[in-house]
């Protein structure tokens, strides 16, 4: 079985007022089930691990909140970060940790915030990935891109390898422009880059050495004193020296340079649901222009409700208790919460997030 750690971190701030600093996307339902993004995450990495081989990363302000979603998950099996060091501290350092259980363990990371669709053809791409990590690769999911999206990140693909069920990555590409975005998707060769992981423990420790030896050798230190009483003491002089960086900076592209990199083409339906629009998109009910998410939310004057009239493409969020009614508008986000009610041009869903930085810069931090 897989060991498996779920990097669970950031505000997502495009996702805001939802979203906030103490209650960060990972912990909502959004999914269009009652379960929260990281449970869902959890439940669908079932069929290839236990909970004994589970772990998930995550800050201070939020592992009591993980623990209570997570009950069948053992206390040591929640890593708690001091600070945000980014994707490559989380994943090192559960690595690192792993690598003292099981040096050449199989070793999958898995972002605790995004939707699958089809559990059951994941789970078919994640043994695909295993594969591929046995032979000493590492891997990464390639999502077949429906559309040009200029929110995802692209891997460049090259000639299959192996059993020729993946293909040898050659470039890690940022969010493009929407014609290179079009280019991407008609040449058959870029896939989203989902940012999910699966490889052999060892291999991954040898290129984060070889490429960022700071860093490998802080989380070593950090791994080596865990279990020890001086934990505390190593943590508070080792973790707040160690880089923000994310793997992919840190590994990944130089290790696709090197031709250790390979991805596993996939087509489960995976979504990052980054901000409103696509949220929307993604829970959209079939015959339906609008999509009302949650709702039914106890408040001050009782249950929240929605009422929507010659309107079209809404997406609407009650989660304050009050009626949020709405008459003849259209692509518009509405997230109506307690304290903060966001009205938004869909189009721009990604700017959200701007609206957060002038909150941190005018004393607006009460609603963060």
């Amino acid at each position: 079985m897989l060991h498996i750690v779920i990097p669970a971190g950031g505000s997502g701030t495009r996702l805001w007022p939802l979203s906030r600093a103490s209650n960060p996307k990972f912990l909502h339902a959004l999914g269009g089930t009652s379960a929260t993004l990281l449970q869902s995450t959890v439940d669908r990495l079932a069929p290839v691990t236990c909970p004994e081989r589970t772990y998930v990363v995550t800050g201070t302000a939020h592992a009591a909140a993980v623990a209570r979603q997570l009950p069948m998950l053992a206390e040591s099996n929640i890593l708690i970060e001091p600070s945000g060091k980014d994707s490559c501290g989380a994943i090192g350092l559960a690595a690192a940790l792993i690598a003292r259980i099981d040096s050449t363990a199989l070793m999958g990371a898995f972002s605790a915030d995004h939707i699958v669709r089809d559990n059951q053809r994941f789970v078919e791409c994640v043994r695909a990935a295993e594969r591929g990590a046995r032979d000493g690769r590492l891997m990464v999911f390639g999502i077949t891109p429906t559309h040009p999206e200029t929110g995802y990140g692209y891997v460049e693909c090259a000639e299959p390898v192996g059993d020729g069920t993946i293909r040898r990555v050659t470039h890690f590409k940022e969010k493009p422009t929407a014609d290179v975005a079009a280019e991407y998707v008609r040449s058959g060769r870029y896939f989203w880059n989902a940012s999910m992981f699966v490889w052999r423990v060892d291999v991954f420790l040898d290129e984060l050495r070889r490429q960022q030896p700071a860093l490998h050798e802080g989380l070593l230190r950090i791994a080596d004193a865990w279990d020890q009483p001086e934990r505390d003491a190593v943590l508070d002089e080792v973790w707040p020296g160690l880089p923000k960086i994310s793997v992919d900076f840190a590994v990944m592209e130089g290790a696709a340079e090197a031709g250790l990199v390979a991805a596993v083409p996939s087509d489960f339906g995976w979504h990052d649901v980054g901000d409103f629009h696509t949220l929307g998109e993604v829970l959209r009910q079939q015959g339906d222009q609008n999509t009302v998410i949650g709702g039914g939310e106890e408040g001050t004057t009782g249950k929240s409700r929605v009422l929507l009239q010659d309107s079209e493409r809404l997406v609407v969020l009650p989660q304050s208790g009050r009626l949020v009614a709405s008459l003849g508008v259209r692509d518009l986000i509405v997230v109506d919460t307690p304290d903060v009610l966001l009205i938004a041009d869909r189009s721009r869903a990604q700017e959200v997030k701007s609206l957060v930085g002038a909150l941190q810069s005018d004393g607006g931090e009460a609603f963060l």
